[in-house]
């Protein structure tokens, strides 16, 4: 496995309690139909049959359509259906540890909250994106500590991509691209959309328009 190359745009997150496990891999499709160019499997259920199933179908969608998938938090999972890489928050396993365990092919996530100097530590080593978020008030995660754009803005020296999350729309999107994200990850503003190739889409048309 090569490690695939991150391009600019839509990174798309599931969540169990939004996609029921029969509308999942649909409507991960849907996404990837209209754009998105990664998706993370977000599902905080205890690791079983059903849920590797799923992952497995959605890695096979995801090369499908030439898009890494992701594995939130969840090494072993990603290890067992060998998926592109994890996304780690600073309380899951090291980063590190993911490294050793995937491989140097695996594209590995941090999450970074409003920390630039987290960020820069971790970056590029292993580190081969970092999120910062949230930005806005989220239905995901709303006790998540805020992030100012600013920490957008003073990261454009960092040598990796650079995701911003929380609570992002198409309308406020515009605000963390023009900071420099080069990434915006979407739940609620995209699965729970009643046409989620359409938003897809339209998330997609604001990094084509830059």
């Amino acid at each position: 496995m090569t490690k695939p190359a991150l391009r600019s745009g839509l990174y798309a997150i599931t969540d169990s309690s939004l996609l029921p496990d029969d509308r999942i891999v649909d409507a991960v499709e849907q996404a990837l139909a209209g754009g998105a160019v990664m998706i993370q499997f977000r599902d905080k259920r205890p690791t079983g049959s059903l849920k590797r199933r799923t992952a497995f179908s959605l890695r096979d969608c995801c090369r499908s359509y030439g898009a890494p998938l992701i594995i939130n938090d969840d090494i072993g999972l990603a290890a067992e259906i060998a998926a592109d890489g994890v996304h780690l928050g600073q309380e899951d396993a090291s980063l590190e540890e993911a490294l050793q365990r995937l491989g140097p092919d695996a594209i590995i996530g941090a999450t970074c909250h409003d920390s630039l100097a987290y960020a820069e530590k971790v970056a590029g080593n292993p580190a081969d994106y970092v999120a910062f978020g949230r930005f806005f008030p989220s239905k995901t995660k709303d006790s998540a500590p805020s992030a100012p754009l600013s920490v957008l803005r003073d990261s454009g020296h960092l040598p990796v991509p650079r995701v911003a999350i929380g609570g992002i729309t198409v309308d406020n999107a515009p605000q963390v691209i023009d900071a420099g994200a080069e990434l915006v990850a979407v739940i609620h503003g995209l699965f729970a959309t009643p046409d989620i190739r359409r938003q897809a889409q339209a998330f997609t048309n604001l990094f084509n328009s830059n």
